[in-house]
């Protein structure tokens, strides 16, 4: 007779969150540990992009897409700066701007900061601390929160959606809850995309050589965001809109601001679903702490 697992754990010395899981693999008990063929293949790959974009500014394909542009660019000029006296338009006329914007106390009375005209979208006249005195503050901070609300939302959609999936069968995945997902990277595990067997990515790579090639990768965007949106003309891209709202076929592929009423208002609505997907992170945090499980699983 065979005896109890519990009793074959103490015989095998080991604590049961040192057992592999099922579906995982275990590469190597550190999660730090990785080759020099790992670290090389990252570097390579992340080195893919700016290699690719220095390479086309420099071929001939880069100088007649700049001549192009520049024979073009007159006219794009003059039509992002037609569109954007529309939204100055649009804003005024608009419900949720301006000195008659709806507050966030509503009807109580009170004190409203002066330097909070309604010029911004999701503009409440909530600033107790005074960080928006400094109008050059004010934009770099709102400028910072738009880009938070898009992360928020986009790694919402990245929490919910794969428990949804593995709730109803539709994909099986080995850790569909979030959180558990970075726990089984800090254990070594490899783990497959989307569930399918051998489809890796990084799910086969250590913590330390997916954070190496997630910072390579982000240094080319931000090095762009920070330059400007003028930083894509060496490729022949012309960006009408701000470091915000960038606009373009490549940031606005269905034209949504060629319409400025119902832009301005989508700013709104962008920055409202922003806010509240930082807030449902704080959930997300405390309900992982609190209770162990994913969003989807403490609905259910």
């Amino acid at each position: 007779m065979l005896p109890p697992p519990s009793l074959l754990l103490l015989r095998s010395g080991a604590p049961p969150s040192a057992l592999p899981l099922r579906g995982r693999r275990r590469r190597s008990p550190t999660p730090v540990r990785a080759s020099w063929q790992e670290l090389a293949g990252v570097l390579v790959f992340s080195a893919i992009p700016f290699t690719a974009v220095k390479a086309l500014a420099n071929s001939p394909l880069g100088a007649r897409l700049r001549r192009r542009l520049e024979d073009r660019k007159a006219a794009a000029a003059a039509e992002a700066d037609a569109l954007r006296a529309a939204a100055r338009g649009a804003r005024n006329n608009s419900f949720w701007y301006g000195g008659d914007r709806p507050r966030w106390l509503g009807p109580v009375p009170y004190e409203y900061p002066e330097h909070l005209t309604g010029e911004y979208p999701g503009d409440y006249g909530f600033d107790i601390a005074g960080l928006g005195r400094d109008p050059v503050a004010f934009a770099n901070y709102f400028n910072f929160e738009i880009l938070h609300c898009r992360w928020a939302m986009l790694a919402a959609l990245g929490v919910v959606i794969p428990e949804l999936l593995d709730l109803f069968g539709l994909v099986h995945f080995v850790e569909p809850v979030w959180w558990k997902v970075g726990y089984a990277k800090l254990q070594g595990d490899t783990l497959d995309y989307l569930g399918i067997p051998g489809f890796l990515i990084a799910g086969g790579q250590g913590v330390i050589v997916i954070a190496i090639c997630q910072a390579l990768l982000m240094v080319g965007p931000e090095y762009a965001r920070y330059c400007g949106i003028e930083a894509l003309e060496p490729l022949g891209i012309y960006l009408p809109g701000d470091i915000n709202y960038p606009g373009g076929a490549l940031f606005d592929p269905l034209g949504l601001s060629k319409d400025p009423v119902a832009f301005e208002d989508l700013k709104v609505k962008e920055i409202k679903n922003g806010r509240l997907a930082m807030v449902a992170w704080l959930g997300f945090y405390i309900q992982a702490a609190v209770t162990g499980k994913g969003p989807v699983q403490n609905l259910v």
